[in-house]
């Protein structure tokens, strides 16, 4: 299954426009993700915070990150799918892992 994280009717076109390759997958777009409902072979695409992108790999999830840099003038403001275009947007794949403070400080 392809979880699509976005309330935003701008980022929804651009994804859409981009013809992600769902291959007899089931896509479901959420305003908000479950992440109990995640399973170990879901992908999930979004602007999701680094805790729960740690998360959905650990479950064995894949995750994309919706990646453009925003100008200051163009912060809080809706975005067409067009504007998302001219700002560069791509979709990367990340990978996390939580690290204990104990384990960080092993690291030094």
């Amino acid at each position: 299954m392809l979880w699509v994280v976005t309330r935003h009717a701008g980022a929804m076109r651009w994804l859409d426009r981009q013809c992600w390759p769902v291959q007899a997958q089931i896509v479901r777009w959420v305003p908000h993700l479950d992440l109990n409902l995640v399973e170990a072979d879901h992908a999930v695409i979004g602007t999701l915070p680094i805790h729960w992108v740690a998360q959905l790999c650990a479950r064995g999830a894949r995750y994309w990150h919706l990646v453009f840099d925003v100008p200051e003038a163009s912060r809080g403001v809706e975005l067409t799918d067009d504007a998302l275009t001219a700002l560069g947007a791509a979709l990367i794949e990340y990978r996390a892992e939580a690290v204990s403070p104990a384990a960080a400080m092993e690291r030094r």
